[in-house]
């Protein structure tokens, strides 16, 4: 039957990653609606996540060599050169499938995916190529920039912000890093329990937060610790946020950006009788944060408002708040390992238009809190513009303000009293973490 394609493992990939590419789909959501609505084994569901999540990932490496197979690719149909590219994947970094077996799923697929005749000559013909000649070799490019973004597959405006920011070398780790495969982390609710939960899940202790697990691989959702509420799931930088406050249980708090609410309820177990108010723009968003609240049994010590950061100000009195986290919307840049999707949706403007709104939220926030109270910013990037210029230009304008100085056992991460991290350090997320306090 001509549409027994769409059950294959590679007809489902090729299917989600034309609704990435031709759609603006994110990746992670359009893979978890196919999954959910197929009858496929768990080995082929595996595979269909390597196949988009790879694919994505090495888009201008993989387009790079097709370049050399194809004259031109704007007269081939976009499916068509879609499903080049998810084969050529495979016949590059995947090595336990043979090369004559991708070449013909990829066959037949063209066959009976395309209603015109001869997609599936080109199919075989370039993969044939691919498979049997010698590659062309990208570290053979003589630009800096350009070799770099090839062999990473990053744009060339995001490779020069790097080098700029970070220098050549540490650039190069960085983007190496990114395609280290992601940990599951979880963070422990009661810390008591962390030998006992890492004994029975196999996993290892963080290195850089005293409630984190991590495990190269593991679905922790699926665990009774997760059902019961004993554990969540949340990167290891972003454990690091909640204790910066340094909540004694009695504090009135606001979290500026509260979705999808991991930093939330972290904030929310340390609370007796204090309470937490969490805004975001959405209600789906507001949901998220009421959910994973009940789920872990903090939901008496959290109350959602829909509200844009900005306008805090308007609605909440002066001195309503001991302490407020603003975890800033931002680039995301720090999140590639596990959205690869961020590097090709950027562009360099969107940094100081991001920095306009990081600085409002910050500005408006600031005007609800008590003296002596403390806000604690922080972000998923890397870029300075987001991070350090945001404070400098915070404290620069509100002389009511100094920094707070944080520390950390990995000394590595501490720059000019914040908390800097890069994917390359720990293999986590790339994370930013400041604190200033109202003196006057």
């Amino acid at each position: 039957m001509a549409n027994d394609w769409k059950k294959t493992a590679r007809g489902t990939a090729l299917m989600v990653l034309e609704d990435v590419f031709d759609n603006g789909a994110y990746s992670n959501i359009a893979l978890n609606q196919a999954l959910q609505s197929s009858a496929m084994s768990q080995k082929d569901k595996s595979l269909v996540t390597e196949l988009i999540y790879g694919t994505v990932a090495r888009k201008i490496t993989l387009e790079w060599y097709l370049a050399h197979y194809i004259a031109d690719r704007d007269k081939l149909e976009p499916w068509v050169y879609y499903l080049l590219m998810v084969s050529l994947y495979q016949l590059l970094y995947l090595d336990k499938i043979p090369a004559h077996a991708v070449v013909n799923d990829a066959v037949a697929i063209a066959k009976n995916r395309g209603n015109k005749k001869g997609a599936e000559k080109l199919v075989n013909a370039v993969l044939r190529r691919a498979s049997q000649e010698e590659l062309p070799a990208p570290s053979s490019i003589r630009r800096k920039n350009k070799r770099l973004s090839v062999l990473y597959s990053t744009p060339v405006w995001l490779v020069k912000k790097l080098s700029e920011q970070y220098g050549d070398e540490r650039a190069e780790t960085i983007l190496a890093s990114l395609f280290v495969r992601n940990k599951a982390s979880i963070r422990v609710i009661d810390p008591d329990k962390l030998p006992g939960i890492a004994a029975a899940t196999g996993a290892e202790l963080s290195q850089l937060s005293p409630v984190g697990l991590v495990k190269s691989a593991g679905h922790f959702v699926a665990t009774d610790y997760f059902a019961e509420g004993d554990i969540t799931i949340q990167d290891e930088s972003s454990q690091l946020v909640a204790p910066t406050l340094d909540l004694q249980g009695n504090e009135q708090i606001l979290d500026a950006c509260a979705a999808p609410g991991g930093k939330t309820t972290h904030m929310a177990s340390y609370l007796t009788s204090g309470h937490i108010i969490a805004l975001d723009l959405y209600d789906h968003k507001l949901d998220l944060v009421k959910d994973n609240a009940k789920r872990l049994g903090v939901a008496d010590k959290i109350s959602t408002h829909k509200l844009d950061a900005t306008k805090v100000h308007e609605v909440f009195a002066a001195d309503s708040f001991d302490k407020i986290l603003v975890d800033a919307p931002c680039s995301g840049i720090g999140l590639i390992r596990r959205k690869p999707d961020i590097k090709y949706n950027k562009e360099n403007q969107d940094f100081n238009s991001l920095q306009e709104i990081q600085l409002q939220i910050l500005s408006s926030v600031c005007q609800t809190l008590r003296k002596g109270g403390i806000i604690t910013y922080s972000t998923c990037t890397i870029f300075d513009e987001e991070n350090f210029q945001v404070i400098e230009k915070f404290l620069a304008s509100h002389p009511n303000f100094e920094q707070v100085k944080l520390s950390h056992k990995q000394e590595d991460v501490v720059v000019d009293g914040c908390l800097a991290i890069t994917p390359e350090q720990y293999q986590t997320d790339g994370f930013f973490i400041a604190q200033v306090k109202r003196i006057l």
